[in-house]
């Protein structure tokens, strides 16, 4: 039995417990959406407290040193890696030169995300799913006040269209397409490895752009942060990010990325590190 409570006054999740716990409800197909396959589900709160032992934890070389960090960040990460070996787990670094480039991908394969949120409204057309009509219209008054969006949708909305004027959907086909060589070259470095460690992001939170920022400066400044994030957004490999420590005020995050469905391996290993923490 689980008799925790999530804190709905604070963040999603204050701990990794929460976090787990929260997965564990939302977990599993709903029955509507036609995207999910194969869904798997764990006993994800069962992983808790399992500790690290022998669990074979690697540094992504390629996920340090990105554009704009910060060496107090990175410097915190690698920290993190080196506690996870006191801990027991046997810790290695492993390079996978696709990550720096993966990123990239995200330009034309954003050409379908702006179609569906500006041209159909943000329904998923051509899939028997549950919609929400209430959702069609409220997104459908957004064309009306276009000059209102932020500068970084305005320079995507741009973008795309361009892509698309120029190329059609040669560009986003083609990226797709390397999404799953990509995805397939993390799946090769995790058959050997349980888990993946890096930054979440290079830099602790930036200081936001003035009002009268440029649009090179604002776009620039919403996208930096996400390089190490934007890869598994498009390869689907299961994410966590746990605080690592402090730089100045601010909060540095580590990222743990595991195999397809492997969230309880990634539960299992922030647990044990949070709890070394209060140690």
């Amino acid at each position: 039995s689980m008799e925790a409570t999530i804190d709905h006054t604070g963040p999603i999740s204050a701990n990794v417990a929460d976090n787990a716990l929260l997965l564990e409800v939302l977990a599993g197909a709903d029955g509507f959406d036609s995207r999910q396959q194969s869904v798997q589900v764990d006993d994800y709160c069962a992983a808790l407290g399992d500790g690290v032992e022998g669990l074979r934890i690697a540094t992504l070389r390629e996920g340090f040193g990105q554009l704009g960090f910060e060496p107090e960040v990175d410097d915190a990460v690698r920290n993190a890696a080196a506690r996870f070996a006191k801990l027991g787990a046997k810790v290695s670094e492993v390079s996978i030169p696709e990550h720096r480039t993966a990123g990239a991908l995200l330009g034309p394969i954003l050409q379908a995300a702006i179609v569906q949120m500006f041209y159909t409204e943000g329904m998923g057309v051509g899939r028997e799913d549950q919609y929400v009509g209430s959702l069609a219209e409220h997104n459908r008054g957004t064309r009306d006040r276009a000059d209102e969006l932020p500068a970084t949708v305005k320079t995507l909305l741009f973008g795309t269209e361009i892509i698309r004027r120029r190329y059609g959907w040669h560009y986003y086909a083609k990226a797709m397409n390397q999404v799953r060589r990509v995805r397939a070259r993390y799946d090769r470095a995790l058959e050997d490895l349980d888990v993946l460690l890096l930054p979440t992001t290079p830099m602790t939170a930036p200081v936001l752009p003035g009002p009268d920022a440029a649009r090179s400066e604002l776009v620039a400044a919403a996208f930096a942060p996400t390089a190490n994030t934007q890869p598994f957004n498009l390869t689907h490999h299961p994410a966590l990010s746990i605080p690592c420590g402090i730089h100045g005020v601010l909060p540095i995050g580590l990222m743990l990325i595991g195999r397809a469905w492997g969230e309880a391996t990634l539960y299992r290993a922030a647990h044990a590190f949070e709890a070394s923490d209060s140690e």
